[in-house]
């Protein structure tokens, strides 16, 4: 099952942050930038808005999640030890969070982090159960994405094909 990595920034507050609590979750593994050694990332992919649309080729890779704000995340991603090959969420996914930040390139589309990975729990035919529990704006996420939802739980991946 491939893994999903998660470098969070250390200046992240973890009593906001959307993704507290889901660090024992099976498949994920946490790191904090820049104190954790990070883990090998040469078979991961780099989730990131403006990349390549994900495709089923991709679907036995390691995917490495960059939580921060879009600043900090532009400046973790500059410091990877090793250039990753990025993807992107296919479709017209859209974000619930109340985005203030205007360094985002699409801000409805930037999904935030326990978004992104609720998304590709769903890509990669994990169950997304108790991803969002702790999210807020969950059922604003749910609402507003549930054909797309009911798309992947359906698992039919036809955005996913590389078409």
């Amino acid at each position: 099952m491939p893994t999903i990595f998660i470098l969070r920034h250390r200046r992240e507050n973890l009593k906001k942050c959307s993704l507290t609590g889901l660090e024992g979750k099976p498949g994920l593994s946490f790191s904090t930038y820049p104190i954790d050694p990070l883990p090998n990332l040469s078979e991961s992919l780099l989730l990131k808005v403006s990349a390549p649309p994900i495709t089923s080729a991709d679907f036995k890779k390691d995917f490495l999640l960059i939580d921060g704000t879009w600043r900090l995340a532009a400046i973790m991603e500059k410091q990877l030890p090793i250039p990753l090959e990025a993807r992107s969420i296919p479709g017209s996914w859209q974000t619930a969070y109340p985005r203030r930040q205007t360094d985002c390139p699409d801000p409805h589309a930037g999904l935030s982090s326990v978004e992104t990975l609720y998304v590709i729990a769903l890509i990669l035919g994990r169950c997304p159960e108790g991803i969002l529990d702790r999210y807020y704006w969950k059922e604003d996420f749910l609402q507003v994405n549930k054909e797309q939802i009911s798309k992947l739980l359906k698992n039919d991946h036809s955005d996913y094909r590389g078409n």
